[in-house]
C-alpha cells in the first residue's frame, strides 16, 4: 500500500520506520529532510510539501506537535486537502484538539476524503518497539480498511467512536497521568519529610491495593456500573485516612492542596448521607457538577474485562 507519512520527531520517525519495515511503500515530509534520513536509506521517497505527499499516498499520517502544525499540514497552502483524492484516507496520529479534528473532518467529507483521529500513547519506547496504543475517532468501516497499516505502527489500535472520539480518549488519558503525578509529588514529599526513607516508602506502598492494579481499573468496580453498595472501603473510613494524611502534612509543614480538596470532597458526600457507602461514591459529586453519568453496564464490563 502507499502510505504517506509527515512528521519524523520522536514518535514520527519510529512509527513511520515500522510502516516501512511491515513491506508498505512510504513517502515521508519533514521540516527538517535531514530527520529523513534513516527512512530515505531504507527505501522511502521524500516529497517536498505535504500536498506531495497526498499525491503520492492513498493513506496519508500526520504526526506533529499540536493543533497549529496540523491546521498548517491539513490545510494550509500546499497542503493535504490540495493533493488528496476522493476516497483517500488521513490519519492524524498528534494528540490534538477534538474541535479542530472535526472540522478538518468536515472540510474533508465534502471532497469525499475520509479522516480517521487516532492519537497513540506509550512514548518514545513504545514508538520504536512498537507497543503502542492507538485510539481511533471516526468512521469505524474506514478504521477496519486501516488496521492492517494501524497494526504495524502499534500492537493495540482500539476504535473508540465518531471522529473526534480518540482526541478526546488521549486528553482524558494523559491530564489523568498528570493530575495523578501531581497527587504522587504531593504526598511522597509528605511521607519523605515525615520521616521516610524514599526508596523504603516507594517499595511499601507498591504492594498497597492501588500499587497492584492500574489506575483506571477500580472504576469497573464502582463508578462504571454505578453499585457503590455494599462497599468495598467505607467512604467514612477513607476520609478519616485523608484527613490523618492532610494533618501529617500539616505537622511538618508540607503543602496538600490536592489532599485538600479531595477532603473536601469527601466531606460533602458524607454530608450527603453517604458515609457508608463505597468511598468512591464521591465521585457522584463531580457527575452533578458535570452533568453527565459515567456509567456502562456490568454485563458490558463482564465481556471487557474475560476479553484481555
Amino acid at each position: 500500500m502507499n502510505i504517506g507519512f509527515i512528521g519524523l520527531g520522536t514518535m514520527g520517525g519510529s512509527m513511520a520506520y515500522n510502516v516501512l519495515k511491515a513491506g508498505h511503500k512510504l513517502t515521508v515530509h519533514d521540516i527538517r529532510r535531514e530527520a529523513a534520513t534513516p527512512h530515505l536509506e531504507a527505501g522511502a521517497t521524500w516529497a517536498d510539501s505535504p500536498r506531495r505527499v497526498a499525491g503520492a499516498s492513498e493513506i496519508v499520517f500526520t504526526s506533529l506537535p499540536g493543533p497549529t502544525e496540523v491546521e498548517a499540514v491539513a490545510l494550509g497552502e500546499d497542503g493535504l486537502l490540495q493533493g488528496m483524492r476522493p476516497g483517500n484516507v488521513y490519519i492524524d496520529l498528534t494528540t490534538n484538539s477534538p474541535a479542530l479534528v472535526r472540522r478538518i473532518h468536515a472540510v474533508f467529507a465534502a471532497k469525499g476524503i475520509h479522516v480517521l483521529d487516532g492519537p497513540v500513547s506509550g512514548g518514545p519506547r513504545g514508538a520504536k518497539s512498537r507497543k503502542l496504543a492507538i485510539w481511533v475517532g471516526g468512521d469505524q468501516e474506514v478504521y477496519q480498511q486501516c488496521k492492517p497499516v494501524l497494526d504495524a505502527i502499534g500492537d493495540q489500535p482500539y476504535y473508540v467512536g465518531p471522529i473526534g472520539c480518540g482526541s478526546i480518549a488521549k486528553l482524558v488519558h494523559n491530564c489523568a497521568g498528570y493530575t495523578i503525578q501531581c497527587a504522587l509529588a504531593e504526598v511522597f514529599t509528605m511521607g519523605v519529610k515525615a520521616g521516610v526513607e524514599p526508596l523504603a516508602l516507594w517499595q511499601a506502598v507498591r504492594q498497597g491495593a492501588q500499587g497492584r492494579r492500574g489506575v483506571f481499573e477500580g472504576l469497573a468496580e464502582h463508578l462504571l456500573p454505578g453499585r457503590f453498595d455494599p462497599p468495598s472501603f467505607a467512604l467514612r473510613l477513607a476520609r478519616k485516612d485523608v484527613a490523618l494524611a492532610v494533618n501529617v502534612g500539616r505537622e511538618y509543614d508540607v503543602p496538600m492542596r490536592l489532599a485538600n480538596l479531595a477532603l473536601e470532597e469527601m466531606t460533602e458526600a458524607i454530608n450527603r448521607g453517604w458515609g457508608n457507602l463505597d468511598s468512591r461514591v464521591a465521585m457522584r459529586l463531580q457527575e452533578e457538577r458535570a452533568g453527565v453519568e459515567v456509567r456502562a453496564s456490568q454485563e458490558a464490563l463482564r465481556k471487557v474485562l474475560e476479553n484481555e
